[in-house]
Parts: structure tokens; C-alpha cells; sequence
């Protein structure tokens, strides 16, 4: 919403220039975007006088030009074809920024010829659209007289308007805010009624009162349309509306003024003589054949629409033909021109939700449709007629009809009781009753003595054009912001002890700790929506209809997640499009996996796409392990029991690679982690390429990490004897996990067996069908003293016997 100072004065009596109204409207609550000031963008440009014009020796469109400047006599080289001796026109320096081009000038020949400056026309001033030569002014407008008093720039505020405060879109409702906040005196302007000479010869008819339930409307004939007075296309422009002709631009200036949308109907060219406000239906003719194609507006933006169901449309011809979008936009068909000569003024209120359904649904965004859908005013259908009835007589003429209202509007704000002690009781101002009264009733509030009986000793009545004030609290706020923030008392809040324990819980703790540990380990941390599509959500196990969002954000939001891995997928695969293929992403964050509370988990998830450069050595095949040893190190940064847990494979979800994935688990009914590669299906089915891999922690399955004793770390243990290591290869059937003979080896004699690796996993000849060899390496740390023979063979015959309990032999 843009205005300048010299309109708001129109309502408002003040001295405040245009910083100090737009420092008091920032205090009031409304947000100012900027202060655009036209005048200081055209400081550099002066008025001069072309003395001569010479044909360019070099080019046959050029004249170089002998012009007489604010700096002196000046040669200039000009390609207008209405530059000429005597001319007097726009001239700027070197140096000067034309913000139409978006060019600095400097000093340089044009083929051959310097020009020390440029002759402008309005449009490279940005002061119209455009133009066919350089500007042409008045000859006795003496050289050198800045050309921003010439155009009378002034500075527009631009700001944004809340979604609750439709009445902040009239300049009107601006200056009464500002009146209640002490800047200016509101002037109070009674909308002469006009009355009518004839009656209306065109009636209305409400199919759809639930769309429109008031329309009011009369008929000018005789009116005489044209270019608009230069005062209203100089307050048009200034605000960035283009000026067409009267009829219409009144209906802008109204809808900015008063925020009040109106319409015109050229008479002329409707069919019939009643206008019908229904839904959209199908095609005239097929009203009633199931099937039937919907009906089609072209409207005044050039643009084709289909109406459907549920919006409102205006028809002429007996209802069949439609003319316009109710509240959105007229239709071509009847729109008003230089040859129009009476018109039908359209004055109605439509709600404001199925016009700004309609507005989402085809995609329209005018200035009526913005007003509507946010609400307008109700009472203000038959002022609005009359103040345009007004306008269209003084600038067009004509005879009015009398007024066709049909309908009722929606019922205005019910009164409810109000104590002006809860000023102090929500806010702490220390305001008199007298002030708090006078704010309200500035603002538009009525305010009366309660009725016998009611505990408040106030009765407040809303006005017409604030529906967004519902209750005490809201009354609490118009004061307060009126009165200003800044005097809010700035008592601070009571000290509270911090808990011995630290502000941070266990499980924040945790999350913290283990996105620190992830970005050790190289990840980068990915943000990414709790939504995603529901088709693929069903990839992973989800696409409830309980957890799809009745209005998502966006068409492929519309499904709140069952994992956070296919959101780092779609994140791996955009990365990759751009040339960034080789990714590594975690997040924290929850999944929903049903509608309850108890539904919801916190995970921690990871995706590694290991795609690095071609080498002559190969890829290599430890990409699996090495997710496994970022797994584990995770898992022992957070305190999970690591030493505990169970490996089991051929149990994941049909979302992981078979043979290429596992879970973590502490027992069957409490799995932990699902770690591996993706399935290359579900890949193709998110355009990802692969291979991808990662895992999933359920951060409510991993047990808090047991208290601390208190007593400090002891010394290290090391041995003063060097260890010594013996190598074992055990034949196993081949779906064995090697985890669980690395489990029993080290389990064999915990005191002396330090670690436990594998370095050999063969199958072939010498190797039944159907088994593998597994080839451990055993590192031993005595502990008192050098073990002897007898005491190795002892231990290695308990590690063979640990093995065969697992199903293993020792491989001859």
C-alpha cells in the first residue's frame, strides 16, 4: 500500500513531514517498508534551452546541439526527432544516474561527436510510461529550474498492510490511526447524498447471497468519459496505478481512498436489463446436461478464465452471460471507453473467502480481489456509491438514477464488556479512564456505560471496519499501540535460579553431542521440511491418509514424513545435479509414523552418496564399513550401549538394499538403528542416482546413559608386556553374520583378548557350497606376566570352542 503526504492531508490536518508520519506509523504498529522520494532522484536534472540543431556530420538520425544549461552553453548530441532550436526541454549533466536507463552518463564521443550531457524525454525520468522524443515544457519556464518542482514529485510511503487491518488499505483509515496517535486532527468529510432523477432501468437479481449478500448500484447516463484531470492522474501515478479514464480511475482512486473497490459497466453494452450476481456454472445451454464445459470470462486484463462452482460471477442476458468475477475482476465485454456514454456503478460486498479462493484458484491478484478477500467495510456499499456517484458528476456529468440495493450486509461487531483496568492488568500502563476512552473512540470504538448489573463498567461496540476485534485482550492492544510500545514500563522479570544441572536436558544434550560428532566426522548438516510427498512417504513405510495435510504448504508437502532419509535423498540428488555428487548429510530431527503424540519420534539420520572421482584403482567396497564405523562412533558419542547390541540382518524394511543393510537392536521389540544402502528402487522412484547409503537412529529407542558415580577416573591400565597376536580362519556357513564370531572370540577371555579383527573373508575352492572362511586376527595383552606355550594353546582352544558354539569350524 503506497500514498503520499499530500493525500493523507486530505484527511488529515498536520505539520508532521513525511519521516515524522512515517516514524509515528512504525510506532502505531504499521510496518513501513520505505519512503520513496522521487525528488531527490531527479535533483540532478534542470531545465534548458536548445539554441541550435545541426545534422550529426556522422549519422543522419543524430543532431548535435548547441544548449543553453544551468552550467553554461553546452554541445550535446541528441537522437530525438522533435529536438529544435528554441525547444525548451529536460537537460542532465555528466555524471548524472537517468533511472529509466539505469546508465550514469560520462563524457565520450557519439561517433565522433563528444555530448557533454543528454536531453531526456519523461520516460528515461521514469515520469510516464512512455514517450515519443525528449520532454517538451513550457518556453517561459526560465533554464535551470529543477525539474522535480516542475512535475510536483513528492515522496510515497510504502508499507505493509497485516491481513487483519483491511482498513489500512484506504488512506482514510491511515489517517484516522494517526489522528488517535496524536500526529494531526482528523477531518470529517459527510458524503452528500445525490439524489436520483430517474429510476434505475437496470435491476439485480441475487442467485448467490451467500457469495454477495448486498449489491448496490445505480445508473449515470449522459456522462461524457476522457483523459482524468491532472490532479488525479498526478495522484494515480505517484502511488504506481496507471491512469486510464475517468470512470475507471475514479473507481481506483475510491478503492485507495476509502478501501472501497468499485466497478463500471459500460450500459451500452450489457444485455438486458438486469444483472444476476450466482456461482460459476457450465456453458449457456448445458445448464443442465452433466458434463457440460465450464463457462469462460475474458477479462479486463486480456486473460481467459474458467469459472467454476465456487466463484462468484456477474451475468447479464437473463443470468446466462457472464460479465464479470464478483470482487475480482470485471469482464472485457462491458468495460468503459471514450465512446461510453452511461454506465452502471457497480457498489457490493462479497466474503471474503471465496474471493480470495477464487483469487488462489485462477490465479488473479487485483486490487479489488486484495481488498476483498481481506474484508471490506459493509456499511460502506451505499457511501461508496454516493462518493463515486459525486466524482463521476463533477469530472464526467450525466444525469444519476436513483439506487438499486438489494440485499442486507452481514451483521456489524457485537458489543461485549470492558474494565479499563485491564490496560494496566495486561500491559502495566498507568492510564487514566478519560485517555483510554478517548483512544477508543478516536480509533472508530463506541463506548458506553454499562448496563446495570454488568461487572465491567464499560459496554464497547467495534466499529464496521474492525471485525478483527473480538475481546478484551484486542481492546488492550489498540491502546497500547496507539499510546506506544515505548511506553511500556521496562520493569525486568523476577530472577530465576538456574537448575544445578545445567539448562540443557538429557536428550538435548545428546542431540547436541551427536551433531557435533557428525560434523567431526564430515557431514554437513541439512534443514529440511517435517512434510514430504505422499507418494513418497509410501516408499518408506508411510502415506497414511490420517497424516496428509488438509492445506499443505505446497503441492509436493502434503504428507508429514515416516523418515528423514527421503528428504536427505532429494537434497543428495539436487546437490549431485548441480555438480556436487560426492554428498554426505545427516539432520535431527522427527518423523511421524501415526496421528497420536506417542506416534512421534526424534531420529538421527545420515546419507552418504559415495561418488568420488574416477580413479584407475576403483571405487572400493569399504563405503558399506565405513558408514558402519561413522555408525558406531556415533553411537559411543552419545552414550547408546554399543557393547550390547544385537546385529541382525534380512530384517529391515523393503526401503533398505537386501544382503546390503542391517539393524541395530537391543532385543527384537526394541531396534535401534537401520543402517545400509538404499534399495536402487526407491531411488529411481526420488530421480536419485546411486549407490546411496545411511542409517537411521530412533533417538527414543537409545537409553538414557547411567548416572555418574561421582568418583573421579582412575589412572590408566596399561601392561608392561608387549602384546602378541595369533591369526584363526573359521568355515561358517555362508548367511552367518562374522559379527557373531567376533562377539564370541573376544568373549572367549575378556582379560586377555584386547581386540579382534577381520582381514580375510574367502570363498571358493577348498571351501564347501554354501560356507565361507572367516580370517581372524586375535590381539593378545598379557597382563602379570609373559605368557608360556601351555597358556596361548589354552586360550586359543577356548576361542576354537567359543567359535564351534556359533556354528564354526576351524579351517585345516
Amino acid at each position: 500500500m503506497k500514498f503520499t503526504l499530500s493525500w493523507l492531508k486530505d484527511h488529515l490536518e498536520t505539520e508532521a513531514d513525511v519521516h515524522q508520519i512515517a516514524e509515528a506509523m512504525t510506532m502505531a504498529g504499521l510496518e513501513v517498508e520505505e519512503v520513496l522520494d522521487p525528488a531527490a532522484k531527479l535533483a540532478p536534472f534542470t531545465v534548458a534551452r536548445i539554441l541550435s540543431a545541426e545534422r550529426h556530420p556522422n549519422a543522419d538520425r543524430l543532431q548535435v546541439c548547441q544548449v543553453e544549461t544551468v552550467d553554461g552553453v553546452k554541445e550535446i548530441v541528441c537522437g530525438a526527432p522533435n529536438a529544435r532550436a528554441g525547444l525548451t526541454t529536460i537537460y542532465a549533466p555528466i555524471g548524472a544516474y537517468v533511472p529509466g536507463l539505469g546508465v550514469t552518463l560520462v563524457e565520450k564521443p557519439v561517433r565522433g561527436v563528444v555530448s557533454n550531457g543528454m536531453l531526456c524525454s519523461a520516460s528515461e525520468l521514469e515520469l510516464a510510461d512512455e514517450s515519443d522524443g525528449i520532454q517538451e515544457l513550457p518556453p517561459e519556464i526560465p533554464v535551470g529550474t529543477p525539474v522535480a518542482g516542475l512535475f510536483g514529485a513528492e515522496p510515497v510511503i510504502d508499507f505493509e498492510v497485516t491481513p487483519n487491518r483491511p482498513d489500512w488499505l484506504g488512506v482514510a483509515g491511515i489517517a484516522r490511526d494517526l489522528a488517535a496517535a496524536s500526529v494531526g486532527k482528523l477531518k470529517h468529510f459527510d458524503i452528500a447524498v445525490v439524489r436520483g432523477a430517474f429510476p434505475s432501468p437496470i435491476t439485480v437479481r441475487l442467485d448467490a447471497p451467500e457469495m454477495c449478500p448486498v449489491f448496490a448500484g445505480r445508473v449515470i447516463r449522459g456522462v461524457k468519459n476522457g483523459p482524468s484531470p491532472a490532479w488525479l492522474q498526478k495522484r494515480l501515478t505517484a502511488i504506481g496505478v496507471k491512469s486510464h479514464n475517468r470512470l475507471v480511475d475514479v473507481t481506483n482512486l475510491i478503492a485507495y481512498d476509502r478501501a472501497r473497490p468499485l466497478h463500471v459497466y459500460d450500459v451500452a453494452k450489457l444485455v438486458g436489463t438486469e444483472i444476476v450476481v450466482r456461482g460459476g456454472q457450465v456453458s449457456a445451454g448445458t445448464a443442465h446436461i452433466e458434463g457440460g464445459e465450464p463457462e469462460h470470462l475474458i477479462a479486463l486484463d486480456g486473460k481467459t478464465y474458467t469459472a467454476s462452482a465456487a466463484d462468484c460471477v456477474i451475468a447479464d442476458a437473463g443470468g446466462e452471460r457472464p460479465i464479470g468475477l464478483g470482487g475480482v475482476m470485471g469482464g472485457e465485454s462491458t468495460g468503459c471507453d471514450e465512446t461510453t456514454t452511461d454506465v452502471f456503478i457497480e457498489s457490493a460486498w462479497f466474503d471474503p473467502l471465496v474471493i480470495a479462493q477464487t483469487g488462489r484458484a485462477l490465479g488473479i491478484h487485483s486490487d479489488a480481489q486484495y481488498r476483498f478477500a481481506r474484508g471490506v467495510d459493509p456499511v460502506s456499499v451505499t457511501p461508496g456509491l454516493e462518493l463515486a456517484t459525486r466524482l463521476i458528476l463533477d469530472l464526467c456529468g450525466g444525469e444519476p438514477s436513483e439506487i438499486v440495493f438489494v440485499g442486507a450486509p452481514p451483521a456489524s461487531p457485537a458489543p461485549f464488556a470492558f474494565d479499563p483496568a485491564y490496560v494496566k492488568r495486561l500491559t502495566g500502563m498507568d492510564l487514566d479512564d478519560d485517555r483510554i476512552g478517548t483512544i477508543l473512540g478516536q480509533l472508530g470504538f463506541l463506548v458506553t456505560a454499562a448496563p446495570a448489573g454488568q461487572a465491567e463498567p464499560w459496554t464497547v461496540t467495534p466499529p464496521s471496519w474492525r471485525r478483527d476485534v473480538e475481546g478484551r485482550a484486542d481492546l488492550v492492544e489498540e491502546v497500547a499501540r496507539i499510546e506506544g510500545f515505548d511506553s511500556l514500563p521496562d520493569t525486568p522479570l523476577p530472577e530465576v535460579a538456574r537448575p544445578a544441572g545445567g539448562v540443557l536436558s538429557p536428550r538435548q544434550a545428546r542431540v547436541r553431542t551427536a551433531r557435533r560428532a557428525l560434523a567431526a566426522l564430515g557431514y554437513a548438516e541439512a534443514v529440511t521440511w517435517s512434510f514430504t510427498k505422499q507418494s513418497t512417504a509410501a516408499l518408506f513405510g508411510g502415506g497414511d491418509d490420517r497424516l496428509v495435510l488438509e492445506n499443505p504448504i505446497a503441492a509436493d508437502l502434503d504428507c508429514m514424513r515416516p523418515s528423514a532419509l527421503p528428504n536427505l535423498i532429494q537434497a543428495a540428488a539436487r546437490n549431485a545435479a548441480r555438480g556436487f555428487d560426492d554428498a554426505a548429510l545427516f539432520e535431527i530431527g522427527p518423523i511421524y509414523l501415526g496421528d497420536g503424540p506417542k506416534d512421534q519420534r526424534t531420529v538421527i539420520a545420515a546419507l552418504v552418496a559415495p561418488h568420488a572421482a574416477r580413479h584407475w584403482a576403483g571405487a572400493g567396497e569399504d563405503a558399506l564399513f565405513a558408514l558402519k564405523a561413522d555408525l558406531t562412533t556415533l553411537l559411543e558419542e552419545i552414550g547408546a550401549p554399543v557393547a550390547s547390541l544385537q546385529l541382525a540382518q534380512g530384517q529391515n524394511r523393503d526401503w533398505w538394499h537386501p544382503g546390503r543393510s542391517a539393524r541395530l537392536q537391543l532385543g527384537p521389540k526394541n531396534v535401534m538403528v537401520e543402517f545400509g544402502e538404499l534399495h536402487p528402487r526407491v531411488l529411481k522412484a526420488l530421480d536419485a542416482d546411486g549407490p546411496m547409503l545411511g542409517f537411521e537412529i530412533v533417538l527414543d529407542a537409545v537409553p538414557e546413559p547411567r548416572g555418574k558415580s561421582g568418583k573421579a577416573r582412575g589412572s590408566a591400565d596399561l601392561s608392561a608386556f608387549m602384546p602378541l597376536t595369533r591369526d584363526f580362519a573359521f568355515v561358517v556357513e555362508d548367511a552367518k553374520p562374522v559379527g557373531d564370531l567376533v562377539r564370541a572370540t573376544a568373549g572367549a577371555d575378556k582379560a586377555l583378548i584386547a581386540d579382534v579383527r577381520v582381514f580375510d573373508v574367502y570363498r571358493g575352492k577348498g571351501v564347501d557350497d554354501g560356507f565361507k572362511s572367516v580370517a581372524l586376527e586375535v590381539v593378545i595383552q598379557p597382563r602379570e606376566a609373559t605368557l608360556a606355550e601351555a597358556e596361548i594353546e589354552a586360550l586359543t582352544a577356548k576361542i576354537v570352542a567359543a567359535v564351534e558354539k556359533q556354528g564354526g569350524r576351524l579351517r585345516a
